[in-house]
């Protein structure tokens, strides 16, 4: 059995967990590759010093990991959504190993590292398929090989002081023009992160969906709007400033005005673990509190 693990340290990083985790690989014989910026984070906590930890290399990019069998992100969400550009096309599923304030889709914690392993050595554990959405641009392309995202891609003003217009398009057809600070297209898995906060809809992660949610519209009647993930969506923005930003998930580029972005369901998919008993409406339930009321 090999593990890639990704990470980042926070305050919350528990070290000694850590240091006994890798101990209990090392005792199991379970090979590791750690990426390198992590690997020299912990190396300055003094995690490797043991000559029994099986750190025989580190990685950087994705042609790295063949012959994982498993990839461990270990941090919070973002961490993960940073991970996605490693694995996807590879196949290998991804555990998320909560250090940081909710986890909802890093939903197991640190402390659990052992033990979540020891189930995976006994094969009783899940993987769900998420759907990716990706985004091309033309002239050119924003985010080169890596234009793909798991939660979503988001069209935002770049000044504080103005609104923009987004021209929106699905499959050919005009949709509305959003006045707004900018636009919202998720997947269902990133329906429960920046769409929700703008009041878009939960949409379970197997829907075949994507939901486009308005970002402070101009406007009384624009209400959050979801079509089938088989759907083109695209887009012409106008701003007073002649620019806007573009992000797939976490990383962002600026576009001028005019420039066209066109959106859709990505080729890649996430293979992300799930422990039997953490289902989908279980994590709803204890990470967002989704259906609390007293009388229950």
């Amino acid at each position: 059995m090999k593990i890639a693990i990704f990470g980042r340290v926070t305050k919350n990083t528990d070290f000694v967990v850590l240091h006994d985790f890798f101990n209990y690989l090392g005792e199991l014989g379970i090979e590791s590759i750690v990426y390198e910026g992590y690997k020299k984070e912990l190396s300055e906590q003094g995690i490797f010093k043991e000559k029994a930890f099986p750190i025989k290399e580190t990685f950087e990019s994705n042609s790295q990991l063949k012959g994982c069998d498993l990839f461990y992100s270990i941090g919070g969400d973002g961490t993960l959504l940073d991970a996605v550009r490693y694995v996807c096309g590879s196949g290998i599923p991804v555990l998320g190993i909560n250090v940081g304030r909710l986890g909802f889709l890093a939903s197991v914690s640190q402390q659990e590292l052992k033990s979540i392993t020891h189930h995976f050595l006994h094969n009783t554990w899940k993987t769900e398929n998420r759907t990716m959405i990706q985004a091309d641009s033309q002239p050119l392309n924003l985010f080169g090989e890596c234009n793909y995202g798991l939660n979503e891609i988001t069209i935002h003003k770049a000044n504080s002081n103005e609104m923009i217009v987004i021209h929106t398009y699905v499959n050919g057809s005009f949709l509305n023009s959003y006045w707004a600070d900018g636009l919202i297209i998720a997947t269902p898995t990133g329906s429960t992160a920046y769409s929700l906060a703008c009041g878009g809809p939960i949409i379970s992660p197997q829907s075949g969906a994507f939901v486009i949610t308005p970002i402070a519209p101009h406007s009384l009647t624009v209400r959050p709007f979801i079509l089938p993930d088989t759907s083109v969506i695209s887009f012409e923005v106008e701003s007073r400033s002649g620019q806007a930003l573009v992000a797939v998930d976490n990383r962002t580029a600026i576009i001028k005005n005019h420039q066209e972005i066109a959106v859709r369901k990505s080729v890649n998919v996430l293979n992300l673990v799930r422990v039997e008993e953490r289902g989908y409406f279980t994590t709803l339930r204890k990470r967002l509190n989704w259906g609390l009321d007293s009388r229950n």
